[in-house]
């Protein structure tokens, strides 16, 4: 089986312009071949603690024709730090089979200008694009951007009380009183009664599926997830908010840096504001303990993941032994599979000795 192959050319003055400044955020144009067929798209790095490193991840832009496969842009991460490669795609598949709503993704090989770049994993955008493709009411789209985003009236960054409660979001998509529904909804978390919450979050959040985001965080071990690494959505049908993960590298048992990351290092209780008022309701509480259970018996576990992350490792490996920035890494590479299946067994072993602190 092949990957696909998407050719890349920039100017070479717009790439100087480019490469000037890895911190500018200002697109530049370019061409995209994708199955012989040509794109005028616009590119920018992409990243945060990434754009430093010797391989660069790109947000892509489409503007002729607008959209490719029902998208209007795409991000190409080059998952630099997993030696693996494989981490972002299996904890979103993973997100997906468990119940909740994750961006899809796909390998690919890069070539820009003539030059081989080696191996991108191509991630969906979140936007109302993602929604269609899903059959999903249109709703407001806000993502995660900070540790404001921790969903308490208390900054993440400074321990001070927020000045707005729209700091740590950025809407991605949706109106003015949409942002005014977002605010309404973390004053609710923030200040419904313990005696009253059970009955009043329901209105404002999607609790089994905020739930199953958690159980998902929880088991790939992505310790940022909880105050940034999501998307919002609002169902405009339901009123409710739902939760979507987003840049999940540092997970299965490494960390941003491709450290390893013990597999009891993150509790099963999470953090944020809302996870711990939530996880006070003995009702949800319960739930999340069956779900947790159900999980660990059918999809967490070694049986399950073992042929999905072989399968992924052989596809993308002899792209790997091509790829100019990792080639000289694949004896590190070829040890991973072994590496996830471990923490996995590792991880499993840890939460269901916890299980009971959930009663």
């Amino acid at each position: 089986m092949k990957i696909p192959e998407y050719r890349l050319f920039i100017h070479p003055l717009e790439l100087s312009e480019l490469q000037k400044d890895v911190w500018c955020d200002d697109p530049i144009s370019a061409k995209l071949t994708i199955n012989k067929k040509k794109y005028e798209i616009d590119i920018a790095y992409r990243g945060s603690h990434i754009r430093d490193l010797r391989k660069k991840s790109y947000h892509i832009s489409f503007y002729k024709p607008s959209t490719y496969r029902n998208a209007k842009e795409l991000h190409m991460n080059a998952e630099y730090k997993d030696p693996s490669l494989l981490r972002n795609k299996l904890s979103l598949d993973f997100f997906n089979e468990i119940g909740c709503l994750s961006p899809k993704s796909q390998f690919v090989n890069m070539n820009l200008n003539g030059k081989n770049e080696g191996i991108y994993l191509e991630l969906e955008s979140v936007d109302e694009h993602f929604l269609a493709n899903r059959q999903l009411p249109k709703g407001p789209i806000f993502y995660a951007v900070d540790g404001d985003a921790n969903f308490s009236l208390m900054s993440d960054l400074d321990k001070e009380i927020k000045k707005s409660l729209k700091f740590g979001y950025e809407q991605k998509y949706g109106t003015e009183q949409d942002e005014v529904d977002l605010q309404e909804m973390l004053i609710k978390i923030n200040t419904i009664s313990i005696s009253e919450f059970e009955s009043e979050i329901v209105k404002y959040l999607n609790v089994d599926q905020y739930l199953r985001w958690l159980a998902g965080v929880i088991f790939t071990q992505n310790f940022d997830g909880f105050v940034h690494n999501y998307a919002l959505y609002q169902n405009s049908n339901t009123k409710l908010f739902e939760i979507i993960p987003w840049d999940y590298d540092a997970t299965w048992g490494r960390d941003v840096n491709g450290k390893v990351m013990e597999e009891d290092y993150l509790r099963i209780e999470g953090f944020n504001t809302l996870t711990a008022r939530i996880l006070d309701v003995k009702t949800f509480r319960h739930q999340y303990k069956n779900l947790l259970e159900v999980i660990l018996n059918t999809q967490f576990n070694v049986e399950y993941l073992k042929p999905k992350i072989q399968d992924m490792h052989n596809l993308i490996r002899p792209y790997l032994q091509k790829d100019p920035y990792k080639k000289d890494t694949i004896h590190l590479f070829d040890k991973e599979p072994k590496y996830i299946l471990d923490f996995i067994e590792a991880r499993s072993k840890f939460i269901r000795g916890k299980l009971n602190t959930l009663e």
